[in-house]
């Protein structure tokens, strides 16, 4: 209940906002650090703003990821995956099986293998901007940031190059539908589910060095991994491996875009062939307009108090990663985008168990993303006035529909 002398909270789920939440959040988190408000699926949640609260929440054991604790868990998660029998997956579970799963696929993004993957990064990076460099303006979103992605994470799950254009249409589909209705993205999901248990089988066949045959050699060593929880961890490494790296490389740019000084500097820099700038800048932009904008759903095991508010068994919680890393108690000048920030402990990626599993692969598509199309496209400009601009409406997600420049 808020005081009388308080005023109303803005509107969470209007396109203004979806164009610039962050004078929202600024306003929660003075006002309503954790802030019950009702979500446009129906389903009410708690948002949690305020940098300490969120980390706290983060890895608070009694938060729980399995949807079983909530009373309408089929309103929550990702649109499609309860009738696909996708569940049992990192997002979605805790302590004993979220160990387990997590030891078996961590294997597959080691510092090691990740800079063994760096080579194919750059070449499907490169391969992108010759399919545009000529033209001399592209829509970075559906011609860059879109593929890359998708094209790097079927290569490491070892999808076959001439079923990875199917891929690509399922993963569009979800992005399409990502802030309607959740049919369109379940029709997608059964589709991947489908294929992703066909693909399981033929790898039984004819292992590989790919994600998807390290996942079957750990379980037939013993490590218990059903074939539904390797067809829903696959799902869900490219579900959420693609839409995350679309956002950091789509907000990047743009937000570079919109601060031409800060711009200039960056280039600068690469042009030098420093790798300093480049790292902190990433990471900074992750912080400053990042591609998560709330994490994954958690539901409250026990009555418990967050921020000083107390939150009843059984309601879902959202941890607004947006607010919390534009909050000024924990960084300085937030609002300002300071690429050589050095004190930058983000939420980005999550925090405790759940942090990323993919975000060193994420890392290094942003920064050779950024590097190779900042460097190949010295003149690189938007096309459009921002105001034109649409970003994708909906829950966790921050990205832009399209991004159209010039150069």
């Amino acid at each position: 209940m808020h005081d009388r002398s308080t005023p109303e909270p803005p509107d969470l789920f209007s396109w203004e906002f979806a164009a610039d939440p962050y004078p929202t959040y600024a306003w929660l988190r003075e006002h309503a650090p954790v802030h019950r408000t009702k979500l446009p699926s129906g389903v009410g949640a708690w948002l949690v703003t305020r940098y300490a609260d969120a980390r706290q929440a983060l890895a608070d054991p009694r938060l729980s990821k399995n949807p079983v604790h909530h009373a309408e868990p089929g309103k929550t998660g990702i649109p499609g995956e309860r009738s696909a029998g996708l569940m049992t997956h990192l997002l979605n579970i805790d302590p004993p099986d979220h160990t387990r799963l997590r030891r078996l696929v961590s294997k597959a993004f080691t510092p090691r293998r990740t800079a063994e993957f760096a080579p194919r990064v750059q070449e499907l990076t490169d391969q992108l901007i010759d399919s545009f460099a000529e033209k001399g303006s592209a829509d970075l979103i559906h011609e860059f940031a879109f593929p890359l992605p998708i094209y790097a994470i079927c290569d490491l799950l070892g999808v076959p190059a001439e079923d990875q254009d199917d891929f690509r249409d399922w993963a569009g589909m979800m992005i399409r539908h990502g802030g309607g209705p959740r049919g369109g993205v379940a029709r997608s999901v059964k589709k991947m589910r489908a294929y992703l248990a066909e693909l399981i089988h033929r790898k039984r066949e004819n292992l590989g060095d790919d994600l998807i045959s390290g996942l079957i050699k750990a379980s037939d060593h013993g490590d218990h991994l059903t074939e539904n929880e390797a067809t829903a961890m696959c799902f869900v490494l490219l579900f959420a491996g693609f839409e995350t790296t679309i956002n950091l490389l789509g907000n990047s740019v743009y937000t570079l875009l919109r601060n031409p000084v800060r711009l200039a500097r960056f280039r600068e820099s690469l042009a030098a062939g420093e790798t300093g700038l480049l790292e902190t800048g990433v990471e900074e932009l992750l912080r400053y307009d990042g591609p998560v904008e709330l994490a994954t759903w958690r539901y409250a095991t026990t009555g418990l108090t967050i921020g000083g508010q107390d939150i009843p068994v059984g309601d879902p919680v959202l941890v607004v990663l947006a607010a919390a890393n534009r909050d000024p108690a924990r960084f300085e000048e937030p609002d300002t985008l300071d690429l050589t920030r050095r004190d930058n402990q983000h939420l980005g990626y999550g925090h405790g168990i759940h942090y990323c599993l993919g975000a060193p692969l994420a890392r290094l598509e942003g920064q050779t993303g950024l590097r190779t199309l900042l460097t190949r496209l010295p003149d690189l400009q938007l096309a459009v006035a921002p105001s034109e601009l649409r970003w994708r409406g909906g829950l966790i997600m921050r990205g832009l529909r399209e991004l159209p420049v010039r150069f």
